[in-house]
């Protein structure tokens, strides 16, 4: 029996139960080594994404004030936020623009670097999951972002260059990155769910995110201003290996790993290919590259919008400090509870492309008013409209889970873990090179920008649904069901 054979047979053992009730002790398949140790709570990869999603959360702001203070000493610039928090009247300091467009730059610098390198072995990874196991695909980026930790730890105990981040960066994209934990534990996920739960299961792991990041960014804006950034970035490295030694003691294996499966291999590439390239059945290569295409875009205004909100706070006319900053990202992080909240209910009476687009709408509204926020009651405004703007990606991911075959779950998630990784990689270039390109006319326009693009995949779905409504409608026709 082949890995495709043992995924088909797993897949109808889910479908004919109750999948949304997922335990991590459940019953290991034949030929499948359980984990070391058994976990006594209904979760799975949660737990993993849950620490991962917070060292980064934890990491991201942190590590962006560390350049913005760093860069600030370099060029004498004395109004940062280490001198106490900037001045309204700066906001045509030639200086601090100085400090924004370096910033912003070597955060595209260490962005390109990383996720170039990340894009490449994600799609390695996620497809040699389907032969060699999920778990190894959780444990070794988890390493990686270790890794990481260390090497910026490095960088601010001796104070060498900023350009040192970046090594950092490439060491983490060797291991896959976080975009690897996000294949792993998604198609963990569909291959531990029924097609009918599907959705709200991964609506909860992205949930896990935004719980994760809320308690992250809370802590971090405190701790950085009692104590600066060391010892935040102890805590990163901390939660990286035990989201390591998780994945390793308690998540069972639903994959049976092949113990000839190589990573190096042109076979992996290949399944992804055929993925996107197959039309059987017919119809499903446009849908899936449709879905693929509003997932990129979707994910690319959200990425490129959150390399910009600590940037846009630091400086005038807001002149946020760590602990508002800190807030802010903690209400940009609680709207995935939000969103998953709203989706469950909204799953009651609309179908899940109509969910998607009550996202979208949400999430083009609060970007509008990001772009004219000048005071600190109008920029919590606009996280506030944004509660919902989470709702659209289960979505997507869902549907693009539905239209594959059990055994190419793996290729799939891999391919979006690619996708994301582009995405990281375009909205990186673009946000962080529109910013500092537009400051001089409108600081807030590449959120305008983000929520212009956000229409196309507002469009899309909103055509598929309709489609996809009209073909349910004429198939029960056909069957002489009323």
């Amino acid at each position: 029996m082949d890995d495709s054979d043992t995924g088909a047979i797993l897949a109808e053992d889910l479908e004919s139960s109750d999948s949304s009730k997922v335990c991590c002790c459940f019953r290991v398949p034949q030929n499948k080594r359980p984990p070391p140790c058994s976990c006594p709570f209904s979760v799975t990869v949660e737990p993993v994404m849950f620490l991962s999603t917070f060292s980064m959360a934890l990491q991201m702001p942190l590590y962006t004030q560390y350049l913005w203070d760093r860069i600030s000493e370099d060029v004498g610039y004395n109004n940062g936020t280490k001198g106490g928090g900037c001045n309204a009247s700066t906001v045509h300091d030639p200086l601090q623009k100085e400090v924004d467009t370096l910033t912003a730059h070597w955060n595209l610098y260490i962005n390109l670097g990383g996720f170039v390198v990340g894009l490449i072995m994600v799609t390695l990874l996620g497809s040699w999951s389907d032969r060699a196991g999920r778990r190894l695909v959780l444990i070794i980026p988890s390493l990686g972002l270790a890794v990481q930790a260390t090497v910026y730890l490095i960088v601010m105990y001796l104070k060498l260059p900023v350009f040192w981040f970046l090594i950092g960066r490439l060491c983490s994209g060797l291991s896959g990155d976080f975009n690897a934990i996000l294949a792993g534990c998604f198609a963990y996920v569909a291959d531990t769910s029924a097609r009918g739960s599907r959705t709200f299961r991964v609506a909860i792991l992205e949930a896990c995110l935004g719980l994760a990041g809320m308690f992250a960014s809370i802590i971090g804006g405190q701790w950085r201003r009692a104590q600066g950034y060391i010892n935040p970035f102890w805590l990163v490295l901390a939660t990286n290996l035990a989201a390591a030694l998780y994945a390793y003691l308690f998540v069972p294996e639903t994959v049976t790993p092949d113990p000839e499966a190589k990573l190096l291999s042109t076979r992996h590439h290949r399944a992804v290919y055929r993925l996107y390239a197959s039309d059987a059945p017919q119809g499903r290569r446009t849908k899936l590259w449709l879905y693929t295409l509003c997932f990129f875009l979707v994910v690319s205004v959200h990425f490129g919008c959150s390399d910009l909100y600590v940037l846009y706070e630091l400086s005038a006319p807001l002149c946020w400090g760590p602990e508002l900053i800190g807030y802010g990202s903690a209400a940009k992080h609680l709207a995935y509870l939000t969103s998953l909240m709203g989706l469950r209910v909204m799953q009651c009476c609309l179908e899940d492309s109509w969910v998607a687009l009550v996202g979208l709408s949400s999430n083009i509204v609060g970007l509008i008013v990001f772009s004219v926020a000048n005071t600190t009651a109008l920029m919590f405004t606009g996280y506030g409209l944004c509660f919902l703007f989470m709702a659209s990606t289960p979505v997507l991911r869902s549907k693009l889970s539905t239209l594959v075959d059990p055994a190419e779950q793996g290729a799939l998630f891999a391919s979006v873990a690619c996708v994301e990784g582009l995405c990281s990689l375009v909205s990186s270039g673009v946000f962080n090179s529109l910013y500092p390109a537009t400051l001089h006319f409108m600081k807030g326009f590449p959120f305008i920008f983000g929520a212009a693009i956000l229409f196309i995949p507002a469009g899309i779905i909103g055509g598929l649904g309709c489609q996809e409504k009209k073909e349910s409608r004429e198939n029960r026709e056909g069957s002489g069901i009323s």
